[in-house]
């Protein structure tokens, strides 16, 4: 209101401006106060006093906080054409980065377009208007039901799937949608990931280092080459427990952390926004709310790509490889933790046993059952990886360690 009111104020004053001397048959300006267009055609003159200047440069400033502006981003893409994607915002930026700016994010052809705030994050997973579904097709995720969502995180996992979708018109996908749970997001680093270290996971410290010692030579090669702004995703983010220690490192130009879960990216915010080394890093740091099956990305613009304890609870595993490799600058590397199948045998015993001896469908599981380290690496293979570029190592009972380089 404030820039507003300002903005008025300088467009009257002009009447009282007085031309100059040289300025022959000077005519008052009878342009719009705001459009934006008309004054971006105004010319700078000998023949305009400094005074003049000084005021159609005041006005355009002003002009630009109040507006629409419009910038396309190097590395976010729809997630279905993977056309790129154009931010826009309109409304003052009042307030600083606690306050956000709403944003609009839509495809180059203006095909689709989708929302976020900049405090909090960009939803790349529903469009703002999404096409009509008729009556038999048409789901609604689990993740929409916050209550429901919440009991089934405390239900036994082979029941989960079979409750949810007593409803027809709710799809449950029992690997993905645990995490929806608000109560899932609040305990995971309260004691939750923490217990993952019984089956061999060397706790997040150690997981950084490793990791960051992975990236550490695409990134200098980068940056060696002047190549531009190097970037990181780290997918499936969760709380934001990697994501934290690698935007605080500056190491990295950006990082997009991203996730399925609402609930998750809520809690991970909140935990950025209590860390003030953050707020004085370089790093410009985004979330993302999206799927790893369709990662919202273009090819060939991400140089490192991180998934911890994550690859375990991706439905569309295949396809999700293949992602990380299709944005993966070539050169670029993926380092990724995740379970053996042995560690869910309980579990998975459970599952059969409710299905009559038989294997649930792999979208009904708790989680994913990789047998064998070689099992996964013929998934990464299968992606696009080459052989001699590929190390998978188990660690402890049940940690699997991935290392790959496009």
């Amino acid at each position: 209101t404030l820039l507003a009111l300002t903005l008025l104020h300088v467009n009257s004053a002009g009447a009282f401006v007085a031309p100059s001397t040289s300025a022959k048959g000077y005519q008052p300006d009878n342009s719009p106060s705001l459009s934006s267009a008309t004054l971006d055609e105004v010319e700078s003159s000998p023949a305009v006093d400094s005074q003049e200047e000084e005021r159609q440069r005041i006005k355009r400033d002003l002009l630009g906080r109040l507006g629409e502006k419009t910038v396309a981003d190097s590395v976010l893409a729809d997630p279905v054409t993977k056309e790129p994607l154009r931010f826009s915002s309109k409304g003052p930026i009042l307030g600083g980065s606690k306050a956000g700016v709403a944003v609009t994010l839509e495809s180059e052809s203006g095909s689709s377009s989708y929302a976020g705030r900049t405090n909090t994050y960009y939803n790349l997973l529903e469009p703002v208007a999404a096409p009509q579904q008729s009556d038999e097709d048409e789901k609604t995720s689990v993740s929409r039901y916050p209550i429901l969502s919440s009991l089934l995180s405390f239900t036994p996992p082979p029941l989960r799937g079979v409750l949810a979708n007593l409803d027809s018109n709710v799809e449950y996908v029992p690997m993905r949608d645990l995490f929806t749970s608000p109560q899932v997001s609040f305990a995971y680093e309260r004691g939750w990931r923490q217990g993952f270290q019984a089956a061999g996971f060397p706790g997040a410290d150690a997981e950084y280092e490793l990791a960051k010692e992975y990236f550490e030579p695409v990134i200098a090669s980068k940056r060696a080459k002047g190549d531009g702004t190097d970037v990181l995703v780290d997918m499936s983010c969760a709380t934001g427990l990697f994501t934290r220690r690698f935007a605080k490192s500056g190491d990295y130009t950006r990082v997009i952390a991203c996730d399925y879960s609402e609930s998750m990216l809520n809690e991970a915010r909140r935990r950025i926004r209590e860390d003030a080394d953050i707020a004085n890093a370089p790093t410009k740091l985004d979330l993302v709310r999206c799927d790893v099956g369709r990662i919202p990305m273009k090819s060939d613009s991400v140089d490192a790509f991180h998934a911890g304890a994550a690859m375990h609870c991706w439905p569309e595993i295949e396809k999700s490889l293949q992602e990380i490799h299709r944005v993966l600058v070539p050169g670029g590397r993926y380092f990724a933790t995740t379970f053996l199948g042995n560690y869910f045998n309980t579990v998975a015993s459970a599952e059969r046993a409710s299905n009559g001896g038989e294997d649930l469908a792999t979208n009904m599981q708790a989680f994913q059952y990789f047998p064998t380290k070689e099992f996964l690496r013929d998934l990464l293979l299968d992606a696009g990886f080459e052989a001699d570029k590929v190390e998978v190592e188990v660690v402890g009972v049940g940690c699997v360690i991935i290392r790959a380089e496009k």
